[in-house]
């Protein structure tokens, strides 16, 4: 779709990095700017067809979040402002909603991944070990089901085209010691739990949602990345959510199951989308949008 933004080209700035769906440039020694394109990656494979908009939402949407939270931590976001960074008229024009300037952090290795009801992995997890990453829950719960409280499973943040991998706290530990691993945990836990009893008043259930972290000049911790986004967290509709199957969702979930009606082996490269999937998956970003934020 020709009003898409599947790649941008800034010449004004160096490019450091095209993500699946970010493309970061550097300004300074302190500051990068993050644009967030409208490419979609399915099962870790970036598809040839961009959703128009998508980015635009995803931005909107973390910085909403961003500044919902902040009293609970501080964030990437700089006070620097794009028309300071971009000053080519028509290079702004081409990543104005899409772009971020950010503080340089040092990033953690790790996702915080928190859990409030039993579905994706975590359900197929449940099946096999009556637990999710290693935390056991009550017997006899149901795919979709709430769980009795938020639970916190971290994972490793792997390279591009590698998967993540579910740790245990205790790994976590290792990686970046306890008194940060433990502060990392309490506070994703405190994120979503305000994150998803905001989105329930509004009609959307936050199944689950990752969160990344990195550490400024202080050392101290700050959140990255996006944030609470459809495409970094599960979002349901609350007046259709019915336990015991996989409810329909306001992200990339609608692309995902047309790909599993496809003769697809899951790897580059990726297979053209229809028409009526790319509205339909713009549609769904774009309601998410109005029901979180108005």
């Amino acid at each position: 779709m020709s009003n898409a933004l599947f790649e941008s080209s800034l010449t004004s700035l160096p490019l450091i990095q095209r993500g699946k769906v970010r493309d970061i440039y550097g300004i300074d020694d302190d500051h990068m700017l993050i644009v967030t394109t409208d490419r979609l990656s399915a099962f870790d494979v970036v598809l040839p067809d961009a959703i128009p908009d998508k980015g635009a939402v995803l931005t909107e949407v973390a910085n909403f979040w961003f500044d919902k939270l902040a009293h609970l931590i501080p964030n990437h976001l700089s006070e620097l402002t794009l028309v300071e960074v971009v000053t080519d008229p028509a290079e702004r024009e081409q990543v104005a909603r899409h772009a971020i300037v950010v503080n340089k952090l040092r990033p953690l290795p790790i996702e915080a991944i928190v859990r409030g009801y039993l579905i994706g992995s975590g359900w197929k997890d449940y099946q096999n070990t009556s637990a999710v990453c290693g935390i056991k829950l009550p017997a006899g719960l149901q795919m979709a089901d709430k769980l009795p409280e938020a639970i916190y499973t971290p994972s490793t943040k792997a390279d591009i085209g590698d998967h993540d991998e579910n740790i245990d706290f205790d790994k976590t530990v290792d990686l970046i010691g306890r008194e940060r691993a433990e502060q990392i945990r309490d506070v994703s836990l405190q994120l979503y739990n305000e994150a998803a009893n905001y989105a329930l008043e509004r009609g959307i259930i936050i199944a689950d949602t990752k969160f990344e972290f990195g550490l400024d000049k202080d050392d101290q911790l700050v959140l990255i990345d996006e944030v609470l986004t459809p495409d970094s967290s599960r979002f349901w509709p609350a007046d259709s959510y019915q336990p015991g199957s996989s409810p329909e969702s306001f992200d990339k979930q609608y692309v995902r199951d047309y790909l599993e009606t496809l003769d697809w082996d899951k790897k580059e490269p990726g297979p053209k989308l229809p028409d009526d999937v790319i509205q339909k998956t713009a549609e769904k970003y774009r309601e998410a949008q109005t029901k979180l934020t108005g």
